[in-house]
This record gives structure tokens, C-alpha cells and sequence, in this order.
């Protein structure tokens, strides 16, 4: 385990224990492979327009200062999913460390496309329905690989409508992701 996924699964457990009553057994998961991709790419469909949307100049973009930036935001996604894809025991690596956020939006963009890509590839190869329902250790429990491929999706839709935010706030395009935005009703 490299240290991006060691930071990331400190800040998680950090989380669950601070929230001793969440446990995995609560959420929903996915049974199917075929229901995992499908959700899959539909919500790779809209982070990848979110990140298309960003530009260099406004990537230091944040709600208030001292906040999450358009930046930090959008590499999280592009390096995140890895350490997800790892716990439900689908290697997939990221296109960097965490910790090296590229200046370039198209980088960023570039790196989410290819682990959204590679995420669905694995899965389509080596996960069947069976797999889906099998426990692996996940933050000192049992959990269902179907379950952390839900918190995947749910993980990367929190953060991306944190940059459909900061994208309006910055001026920029911001893509009708679950349906169409106030721009684009008013076209």
C-alpha cells in the first residue's frame, strides 16, 4: 500500500470511527456487475464533463479560502477511485500520487479519464455477480465488494457537485451532469 492510500484510508477510518453508528452493513450496494457498470459509467459520463469544463486559469477556485480548490477537487477524483477499486480488490493504479495535483486542468481531465476507463475494464474482466457479495476486509470489518463500489459512485457524486459549485462560482460552463442546468433549460 503506497502512501496516498495509507493518507486516504487513515482520513476514512478517522471518519467511521468518528461516526461509530455508520456501518457498511447500511448502505446500499451493487449485486450485479452489469448494475455496477451501468451506474459506473453513467456517473464517469458526468464527472468527465465536469472535468472538461475546468480551466487553468480558475483551478485555485475554491468556496472561501482555505477550502478545497477546483484543483485539489478534481485530481482527488482522478487519483481517489484507485484506492476504492483497491479495497474491493481491483488493482488499478493512479496516474500519480495524490499529493503531485498537476497546474494543468487537461491533466487532470486526462487522469480521471483513464482511471475511470481502467476502473471499468477490471471490473468488466474480473468481477463476476459472485464477487459482488463476497465480504473483503475493509476498515477493520467485513464488507460486501458491492457495497465499496457504491461508496466508489456515492464518493466521486459528493465531490463532483462540490465542483459544479465552484464552477458557477468561477464563471465557468457547468455541465448538466443529472439533468440540464439553468443554462442550458434557458437555450
Amino acid at each position: 500500500m503506497n502512501d496516498l492510500f495509507s493518507v486516504f484510508c487513515f482520513r476514512i477510518i478517522k471518519v467511521y470511527k468518528d461516526r461509530k453508528s455508520m456501518k457498511w452493513e447500511l448502505f446500499s450496494m451493487y449485486r450485479t456487475v452489469k448494475d455496477f457498470l451501468t451506474d459506473w459509467d453513467d456517473a464517469a459520463k458526468g464527472t468527465t464533463a465536469v472535468m472538461e469544463s475546468l480551466t487553468d486559469e480558475k483551478l485555485g477556485q475554491a468556496i472561501v479560502e482555505g477550502h478545497n480548490t477546483l484543483r485539489w477537487l478534481g485530481w482527488h477524483l482522478a487519483t481517489a477511485p484507485a484506492f476504492f477499486a483497491g479495497l474491493a480488490s481491483l488493482q488499478v493504479e493512479a496516474s500519480e500520487q495524490e499529493e503531485n495535483v498537476p497546474n494543468e486542468s487537461s491533466k487532470i481531465a486526462a487522469a480521471y479519464k483513464k482511471i475511470a476507463k481502467d476502473i471499468h475494464q477490471k471490473a468488466e474482466q474480473e468481477l463476476t455477480d459472485e464477487k459482488m457479495t463476497e465480504t473483503v476486509e475493509a476498515f477493520g470489518q467485513q464488507v460486501p465488494r458491492g457495497a465499496i463500489l457504491r461508496k466508489l459512485i456515492d464518493h466521486q457524486t459528493h465531490h463532483r457537485g462540490q465542483m459544479t459549485v465552484l464552477l458557477r462560482q468561477a464563471g465557468l460552463h457547468v455541465p448538466g451532469v443529472m439533468g440540464p442546468t439553468k443554462e442550458e433549460k434557458g437555450k
